[in-house]
């Protein structure tokens, strides 16, 4: 069987966690830079206020309504996820991680297993531990289960639900379109062709699906029939990228606060190649830039560059020195530019690499026991104690993130005050 655990309104839901005050309000959590409602409490969604809601349109709304508008935490929300996926690992080692909230879980026990008192079980302690509700369902499949985790959150009081051996009236109850795997745009176009439910899916003739669509959809009509058809993750996969990419607070003409961005990101994300073991061979970098109206028109539009190290780093300082002198080919004077990003490709096991017989020098002072030495003053200290001069002093650049709570879990100045 297979379970999948979703963290119920995830980002709110860390936030009550350190915020008890923010129980039962309207609450909802801003993308970057305050943009957008990216997450709602309960009390927010009865609102109908959509995900996506622009900020500026609803915050007149505030005070009459009795709004509270928090901006991204991201450092919280990676530690809380992080924090849930090791509960959870306590169960079972055959875990997959979906997303920053939500993970596949795979059990072998007998067909007779109480699974229902398994997921009570793992919702418990994930709560319990961590302060974080969930939704969890169980299937043959991981397109039931996810279906299940839904029909947890939204029609039952246990948070709950194991998916029976034959599933029609359910399937028959819910819309093509909330079936995994379903987007609006195929939604659109089964409903044209009569399939408006998810047994009419699952009942419909595979060859002609594939003729009209593609094996993607087929795969799912297998899994609505119980059969595990979905490409299945080994335990523990290995990563293939790792990045990290930011819209800027205000817009960035300079090239030299431009060049800090990507120290920053390069920095951030090389810390998280040296968390998981890994090393990076290679990685992009892309600078996105607003549109033009005067004097002349200009569309918006971007640049990147692939840049290769010479063999496989993930020495912050080491990967700044090959990526500096290439960002001047991707700049263009009297541009706005308004997002970059940095992205690592051909992820290699760290333990596993094969030394280079005649290996390219090393540019760089900064050894690699200097920067693990950084890495352990930042995890004792909060993120930035000591950082790359690089990324800048002032950083006008930084994403804007007014309404922000404080970093909890991973900086000494954000521990809760017990009064």
């Amino acid at each position: 069987m297979i379970g999948l655990i979703d963290c119920n309104n995830f980002y709110v839901s860390c936030e009550r966690v350190f915020n008890p005050r923010l129980e039962g309000r309207r609450v909802a959590v801003l993308t970057n830079n305050d943009g957008c409602v990216v997450s709602r409490s309960p009390e927010f969604k009865k609102l109908n206020i959509p995900v996506g809601t622009p900020y500026f349109k609803i915050k007149d709304l505030e005070k009459p309504l009795g709004l509270v508008f928090i901006s991204s935490n991201y450092e919280l929300y990676a530690d809380m996820s992080n924090r849930v996926m090791s509960v959870l690992r306590q169960f079972t080692p055959h875990l997959e991680q979906y997303s920053i909230d939500e993970a596949f879980v795979h059990f072998n026990l007998p067909k007779d297993y109480d699974y229902e008192s398994l997921a009570k079980e793992l919702r418990e302690r994930v709560l319990q531990w961590t302060g974080i509700p969930t939704g969890i369902g169980f299937a043959s499949t991981r397109t039931l289960a996810k279906l299940g985790s839904e029909i947890a959150k939204k029609k039952t009081k246990t948070g709950v639900f194991v998916m029976p051996q034959h599933a029609e009236d359910i399937l028959r109850e819910t819309p093509v379109g909330d079936i995994w795997g379903v987007g609006p745009r195929v939604e659109r176009r089964l409903m044209a062709l009569g399939i408006r439910t998810a047994w009419q899916l699952a009942e419909a003739d595979l060859p002609w699906l594939q003729k009209k669509f593609s094996v993607c959809l087929v795969r799912t009509v297998l899994e609505l029939q119980g059969q595990n058809a979905t490409a299945a993750e080994d335990f523990g996969h290995p990563m293939k990228t790792a990045a990290c990419t930011r819209m800027f607070g205000t817009p960035i003409v300079d090239f030299e606060e431009l060049r800090e961005t990507v120290a920053d990101y390069a920095e951030s994300a090389a810390a998280r190649l040296r968390e998981i073991g890994k090393q990076a061979v290679g990685a992009c970098v892309f600078f996105l830039y607003y549109p033009e109206y005067y004097p002349v028109a200009l569309p918006e539009g971007g640049a990147e560059i692939n840049v290769m190290f010479g063999h496989p780093t993930n020495n912050t300082a080491e990967i700044f020195a090959a990526l500096a002198p290439n960002l001047p080919k991707i700049f263009q004077q009297g541009r706005r530019y308004k997002k970059s990003g940095v992205i690592f490709f051909g992820l290699e096991n760290g333990t596993l690499i094969q030394p280079e017989l005649f290996p390219a020098p090393i540019r760089t002072n900064v050894s690699d026991h200097v920067v693990e030495t950084l890495d352990t003053i930042n995890r004792q200290f909060g993120r930035r104690a000591v950082h790359c001069l690089a990324s800048g002093l002032t950083r006008p650049w930084t994403m804007r993130r007014e309404k922000l709570s404080s970093r909890y879990t991973t900086d000494w100045d954000g521990l809760p005050l017990a009064k």
